[in-house]
């Protein structure tokens, strides 16, 4: 597979508030980004949209893809619940010139860092605690007590590998944390964030 531009990888235990800084940094024009669409082989939720939020499968689809070796990265995330990068994606990203950002798993944004390690910066967000991470996926209401349940056992894990990663993002107060990861993704790339440029020079 050829190198393009930058991989940016924002993985989190669920709940973390990843999502919502990808968002902010892809309406960043300065920053060259566009959002890698995953792979699932979970249903669709609430409003989510094919080939925006996700490129959703069968579960025996998405096993042949795995077969056919078309994955960057994947993960059996819960049982039968797969989930994956296709190498045709970031591919398609590249050519149009773009950086390309990633909003992942904590296992699938390591191995992507392992496979492009000059060309991937790992950023890890940080919740504030576990006990908060409930509470947010609580007020989401889009999955069942034991769901969540598993979802917070599984972020106990993840918490452990963020060591691993190139930058960590405590995410206690958003608007500090979307000005951390503006900063973060413009010195990667060796551009400057926007925000700069509307600063008084002291």
């Amino acid at each position: 597979m050829s190198t393009g531009g930058k991989l940016i990888i924002f993985s989190a235990p669920s709940g973390s508030g990843k999502t919502t800084i990808v968002r902010y940094l892809l309406e960043q024009p300065e920053l060259n980004l566009a959002f890698s669409v995953s792979a699932t082989s979970r249903s669709r939720r609430g409003k989510e949209k094919q080939g925006e939020h996700y490129y959703f499968m069968k579960l025996s689809e998405f096993k042949q893809h795995i077969k056919n070796d078309d994955f960057l990265e994947w993960e059996e995330v819960y049982r039968d619940n797969f989930y994956g990068t296709l190498k045709s994606e970031v591919e398609r990203l590249w050519a149009e010139g773009k950086n390309v950002i990633f909003d992942i798993d904590v296992a699938g944004g390591l191995r992507i860092k392992k496979k492009f390690p000059k060309e991937t910066l790992a950023v890890f967000v940080k919740p504030p605690s576990i006990d908060e991470l409930k509470i947010r996926l609580k007020k989401r209401s889009t999955e069942s007590d034991e769901k969540i349940n598993m979802r917070i056992a599984k972020a106990s894990v993840e918490l452990a590998t963020a060591p691993q990663f190139d930058k960590v993002i405590k995410n206690y107060d958003l608007e500090k944390a979307l000005h951390e990861a503006h900063q973060m993704v413009a010195d990667y790339i060796g551009v400057v964030p926007s925000f700069k440029k509307n600063e008084p020079k002291s």
